[in-house]
């Protein structure tokens, strides 16, 4: 079985996890730096080609479980590392090699395993870390002793004593990676210390000298021949012994095939397949029900590595997931849709009257807090008009993340740079279900019009009554949806407003629940959380700046005081009520009437929030994670106004009504019916 690219762009095309021979393939292509790595452990001939022989026969075996969290080429040398540590070390060397292998042989595992990996295998000092599960700082010391012992071990190092301070910067300085002024300091204290500039100066050509016996280093003819024909020969004993066992093992291999065709009909190997090899849990799940596919596309500017993972799209949205790595330092980025993304040609392509999901960042998976250099992320687009397009999506500045002191918000700092990207997208259908059922919420009636089950999500589209002058609901929340015995819970920032209205007497919005991929719905139930409700109750109080205040007065149950009256440039007035235990209503709707009809307000707003089981949390002083309350509600305590103009005279406070929320805990079941898909068109 071939594992295609498309399904997993770091593995190789051309890569089996069935026939060996690819294996051997892809070994011949990069024999010459893993023979030089091998070389650098063992110095002999016939002990590499056990090595490679051996590597090549773990690398088959383990390569159904290789996860795609790292390359190819990194996983295959961790496993060839472990191959030449558990072979013993040969002194019988050519003479022509003898001295650089030999000086080698004596550093300390960690020493040689850093030197070869990024002069002799050439990767990053980020990679070699990775491998070796080093820090960076690990890696730049091993590569300082490495070399000094290297020096040492060719007879040329005795001599030279610089200074223990600067000498932590030598690798860094050779390799170009000192910040401007520390290498200012570093250049001006070498001109100076002839210590330094004799240590510096031999340790330069010791890895001058290394890098050039590598870059004249070859493979001896017909080395990776004989690797070969001891892999033939394997395979070879291998099917003769198959061969035999044939006979005996042909029911138990009918019994595989029929299994085989059960697990490709019912998804068993996709799930088992991407359980291995994709580590973001929530794309995962997408893969395995085959709405999408790896993409694998990536663009870097300044250091920054934008990867575009995968894409499902379906008709509520276009769900894109990212991941972005900081190549330079600690650091983690977000794409915030609001700023600084552009989408060539997007009313074209997307649905105008929609608007895309709000995902806040997400800085407590274990993903996001497994390296400090990388944020697995997702945003959300407007969804497709037709059934497949191109999205061309330029992204001019990515956010970085920071905590505050409370370690409780997330603080965005904005970073520039030019990633692009053509993202191919193929919508995926979703099922419609008309309910057309009424229900009453606090005497309220509330249609419960429609049903969505689509692969990002799963939507119940409900209507409020336009008309309703006493009391109505200005927004339900709700806590779930049992569909087929699957529950879906509510998304917290879920509720949308529907802007094409087909029947006036119901303002429609829509609720948004996780997917739960359900094709069909034959037992539906809804579970309400709250309602936040507005209530008329009209009352005038007449405000008069020459009486002294506070003054106070009786309105739903509550004593609300009028703090302040007082005619200036601006005016202010100012009212509060402290009192929230029991308190009727949130926040009041009114209006402060003045001599002039036309003065313009500006009003500041103090309050607490409470969440159910009546815990108070202060907006301006208690940091809190809005998101983990329970049905947090907001009360007013303090509103404050400046009222605009040239001693203009406030004359009364005129009160409408307020706002205040119902805990609910009620369950409806709903019948659904199909939707045929003009019906759901309209």
């Amino acid at each position: 079985m071939i594992i295609p690219e498309k399904n997993n762009p770091i593995l190789p095309v051309k890569i089996s996890v069935k026939e060996i021979k690819s294996i051997v393939s892809w070994f011949e292509h990069h024999q010459r730096s893993f023979y030089a790595l091998g070389w650098s452990y063992l110095g002999n001939q016939d002990k590499i080609e056990e090595l490679f022989y051996r590597a090549i026969l773990q690398v088959h075996k383990e390569l159904p479980k290789f996860k795609n969290s790292t390359s190819f080429e990194m996983w295959v040398l961790s496993i060839f590392i472990q191959v030449c540590r558990d072979i013993p070390i040969d002194n019988s060397l050519k003479a022509s090699e003898e001295s650089i292998c030999h000086a080698l042989q004596q550093l300390k595992e960690q020493e040689r395993e850093v030197l070869v990996l990024t002069y002799i295998k050439g990767i990053s000092r980020e990679e070699t870390a990775q491998l070796l599960q080093l820090s960076s700082e690990q890696i730049k010391e091993f590569l300082f002793s490495g070399f000094q012992l290297l020096r040492k071990g060719l007879g040329n190092g005795e001599d030279y004593q610089g200074c223990n301070e600067y000498q932590k910067l030598y690798m860094d300085y050779l390799e170009r990676k000192l910040e401007r002024p520390r290498k200012i300091d570093f250049e001006m204290h070498i001109y100076h210390c002839h210590n330094c500039q004799d240590d510096l100066g031999s340790l330069q050509e010791t890895i001058l000298n290394f890098s050039e016996t590598i870059e004249t280093f070859s493979v001896p003819a017909g080395f990776i021949e004989n690797v070969k024909e001891r892999v033939s020969q394997r395979e070879n004993l291998l099917k003769q012994k198959k061969t035999k066992r044939k006979r005996i093992g042909l029911i138990s291999a009918n019994v595989l095939v029929l299994f085989m065709c059960t697990g490709f009909f019912t998804g068993i190997f996709s799930k088992v397949y991407y359980s291995l090899t994709e580590e973001n849990q929530e794309l995962r799940i997408f893969l395995q029900e085959d709405l999408g596919e790896r993409l694998g596309l990536e663009a870097e500017s300044n250091g920054v590595k934008i990867k575009i993972k995968s894409v499902i799209a379906d008709e509520i949205q276009t769900l894109i997931f990212y991941e972005i790595e900081d190549t330079n330092e600690n650091n983690q980025y977000m794409i915030n849709i609001d700023d600084g993304i552009f989408i060539e040609d997007e009313m074209k392509i997307m649905a105008a009257n929609t608007y895309p999901m709000y995902i806040p960042p997400d800085m407590e998976s274990d993903l996001n807090k497994k390296e400090k250099n990388n944020y697995h992320g997702k945003m959300s687009l407007r969804p497709l008009k037709e059934n497949e397009a191109t999205i061309q999506l330029n992204i001019n500045k990515v956010m970085k993340l920071k905590r505050n002191s409370s370690d409780s918000f997330v603080n965005m700092e904005p970073e520039e740079g030019k990633w692009n990207f053509d993202i191919p997208v193929t919508k995926n259908p979703s099922v419609e279900y008309a309910l057309n059922e009424e229900v009453e919420i606090e005497g309220i009636a509330v249609l419960i019009d429609k049903l969505i089950l689509a692969p990002t999500g799963t939507l119940l589209q409900y209507g409020l009554k336009t008309e309703q002058p006493e009391k109505r609901i200005d927004m339900i929340n709700f806590k779930s949806l049992k569909i087929n015995n699957k529950v879906a819970e509510a998304d917290l920032y879920g509720n949308s407003y529907v802007h094409s209205q087909n029947d006036l007497r119901w303002s429609k919005f829509q609720a948004h629940f996780k997917p739960l991929f359900e094709k069909e719905a034959d037992k539906v139930k809804v579970r309400f959380d709250s309602v936040y409700l507005s209530i008329t109750d009209n009352k005038t109080i007449a405000l008069d700046a020459s009486r002294e205040y506070p003054q106070t007065f009786e309105y739903a149950g509550s004593t609300i005081s009028i703090d302040k009256v007082e005619v200036g440039q601006p005016s202010i007035v100012v009212i509060s009520n402290h009192e929230i235990k029991n308190r009727a209503y949130e926040s009041l709707n009114f209006n402060i009437v003045t001599e002039e009809e036309n003065s313009s307000m500006e009003g500041d707003y103090k309050g607490v929030i409470v969440d159910k089981n009546g815990k108070e949390y202060d907006m301006n002083k208690t940091p809190f994670i809005y998101e983990e309350l329970e049905q947090p509600r907001h009360f007013f305590t303090v509103q404050s106004f400046k009222i605009q103009g040239n001693n203009v005279v406030p004359k009364s406070l005129d009160i409408y009504g307020y706002n205040t929320t119902k805990y609910l805990d009620d369950e409806v079941e709903l019948d659904t019916k199909p939707l045929e898909k003009e019906e759901a068109d309209t």
